[in-house]
């Protein structure tokens, strides 16, 4: 980001790093490729050759499930910024709904642990977990359901819903601390059932098992745009649906994040509340920004150029008509209502911005529930006249101008 920023400014640029500067056109994001590994084991995530190797990384695996499912919330939350906002779940960007995608193979594995038996993959025969054999996970060096948010990639996994904006180091703390905390409870429970006389074999899968029921639903690897699955997630599975950083952001006041955060002593209480508190401020004063430059832009450029061609175009009309012409007068009628349009939702929306209620979330609310629909509306208005008013007479680069050529 420093690079792109410095090399913009030499050139008389700014490089904005913005989200989705283009509304129905491919943004940009982060992919934040994720592992973990020691000094003796190597790489955690790998999924190995030997039935020992295979089951530490479904171990891991799992606990990187149980993690998103617990926490997925949290993983948005440390996304959440008005301009990725835009992005995610549209074109090209992962859905504001956390879920796991592990690819149709090791998907298949974690569902006959939850069934009770695992099985070879497709080219092996009948096993149990470290006795014969485990299937071997070829490596990917990636998927292509970018739909999801989090998937695994031969021996990593994606985090792929992290705004272009962002330092990683925030969504990487909460994975760290997500994963260190699951690992806690998978060796607390891999512990209590060694005591009561198991074999590593046993507990191992017995784990898995106890995970995949409790987590699996946080597991899909379908289209993750689609509005079946948005119900299925929500309404079947339980997970949460944060749209927008004011969704979000309230995740870090919660109790059990608190008790995360605390119990693995990576923030207190009082560091977890000032971190959303910083977000808070930085989400609403990002849209008031955009609010107030809406604005400006529709009164002192937009309105200002309509009207001044809108009297180009009845003085056109008035002069047809004096040589006996009977001119359409639709496009110009059209014209002065969208323009009258935009001079309405400008006050309504200058009416919200001076109206906005104290307090954190009180405030976040009310920028995504009242000023961005409002400047939406307001965004409607100018690109509807941007389509009818002469190209020579509009005031600013138009779609065309600035995605293809004038």
């Amino acid at each position: 980001m420093t690079v792109l920023k410095s090399t913009a400014k030499r050139h008389g640029f700014t490089c904005l790093l913005h989200e989705k500067p283009f509304a129905g056109v491919n943004g940009s994001g982060k992919h934040v490729n994720w592992s973990i590994g020691n000094s003796t084991q190597g790489n955690l995530l790998d999924p190995g050759k030997t039935p020992h190797e295979n089951m530490q990384f479904l171990l891991f695996c799992g606990a990187v499930i149980r993690g998103v499912h617990q926490y997925g919330p949290l993983m948005r939350a440390a996304i959440a910024t008005a301009s990725n906002d835009h992005r995610l779940g549209a074109n090209e960007a992962p859905p504001a709904i956390i879920s796991v995608y592990l690819g149709s193979q090791l998907e298949d594995v974690f569902n006959q642990i939850k069934a009770g038996q695992l099985k070879s993959s497709a080219s092996g025969g009948v096993m149990q977990l470290g006795v014969d054999s485990l299937p071997e996970f070829p490596k990917d060096a990636g998927d292509r359901n970018r739909t999801s948010p989090f998937a695994f990639t031969g021996n990593r996994f994606e985090f792929r819903a992290v705004g272009s904006g962002q330092s990683v180091a925030g969504p990487l703390v909460v994975l760290n601390t997500v994963l260190a905390d699951s690992l806690s409870w998978v060796a607390d429970q891999l512990e209590g059932r060694l005591a009561k006389g198991e074999s590593i074999e046993q507990a191992s899968f017995a784990v898995l098992q106890q995970i995949t029921q409790e987590n699996g639903a946080v597991i899909f690897g379908g289209d993750g745009y689609s509005s079946q699955w948005h119900e299925l997630a929500v309404k079947e599975r339980g997970l949460e649906n944060l749209r927008t950083s004011a969704d979000a952001l309230p995740v870090l006041k919660r109790e059990a994040i608190r008790g995360l955060f605390t119990r693995q002593n990576v923030l207190s209480p009082v560091e977890l509340e000032s971190r959303f508190e910083v977000y808070a401020e930085q989400y609403c004063l990002a849209i008031e920004v955009e609010v107030r430059l809406a604005l400006r832009l529709a009164r002192t450029v937009i309105y200002p150029a309509v009207s001044a061609y809108l009297g180009e175009l009845a003085a056109s009309l008035q002069e047809q008509e004096s040589i006996g012409l009977q001119p359409s007068k639709a496009v110009a009628q059209q014209i002065a209502g969208l323009n009258q349009q935009l001079l309405d939702r400008a006050t309504a929306l200058e009416a919200a911005l001076g109206s906005a209620p104290h307090g954190a979330e009180a405030h976040m609310r009310h920028c995504a529930d009242q000023l961005m629909p409002l400047m939406g509306e307001l965004r409607a208005a100018v690109d509807a006249l941007e389509l009818v008013v002469d190209d020579a007479a509009w005031p600013l680069p138009t779609y065309q101008e600035m995605l293809f050529a004038r």
